[in-house]
């Protein structure tokens, strides 16, 4: 490699964790969480591990170096944050839209993958199963701190949601009693799965890199 390859390695990721922060509003920070929120709460906890997961540890095995993963979910937040900001510029109060915490689950994959000193498998069996598991809850800290986007979603309608995704109060109970104990035990286990697709990525770019 030369001089020049680090540098654009780095702005590699930083366009592509961009890009995966605009599926994570597609997926459903905006509409899909904000009016279901704990109803959809395991579903988007699953949605948003994996994601992370699957980003996180490419770029960190592609680069070796401990606290890639790290700088990754960095750039999603610092790139929500500014969406955040133009939502309120729309009119819409700032805590409108709750910003996801990735940045303390991709720490402890990095730290996994850090202990392990530079262990590939360790940072997908550990590392994936330490980021399914706390991504709920930290999550789920962040939105206790936050005013409930339920209640904000019905004073502040958006123009562009049909008719038939109106929100509705949620039934909490019916289905699980635990939307946080759910989360991080789907997460755990489906987290490994697509961390091993992450690392099997970056084994593709090299070829592609050396072809």
């Amino acid at each position: 490699w030369s001089g020049l390859d680090v540098p654009l390695h780095y702005l590699f990721i930083v366009v592509v964790a961009v890009n995966s922060t605009l599926l994570t509003i597609n997926a459903g920070d905006y509409i899909f969480y904000t009016d279901w929120m704990w109803t959809s709460f395991v579903v988007f906890s699953v949605s948003q591990s994996t994601m992370l997961v699957v980003g996180a540890i490419y770029y960190m095995l592609f680069t070796g170096v401990p606290g890639t993963a790290t700088y990754y979910a960095t750039i999603m937040t610092i790139y929500t944050w500014v969406a955040k900001g133009a939502w309120f510029a729309l009119g819409y109060p700032y805590d409108f839209i709750v910003v996801p915490v990735w940045i303390p689950s991709a720490m402890l994959l990095d730290l996994t993958y850090w202990a392990t000193r530079r262990n590939k498998h360790a940072a997908i069996i550990i590392g994936g199963t330490l980021v399914g598991l706390s991504f709920p809850l930290f999550n789920m800290v962040n939105l206790l701190l936050v005013r409930d986007p339920l209640e904000v979603a019905f004073k502040y309608p958006r123009p562009t949601l049909p008719a038939y995704m109106t929100p509705i109060e949620p039934q909490v109970g019916k289905f699980y009693n635990s939307p946080v104990a759910l989360g991080s035990g789907a997460g755990a286990v489906l987290s490994v799965p697509i961390a091993a697709l992450g690392a099997k990525l970056n084994t593709w770019t090299y070829r592609w890199m050396a072809a």
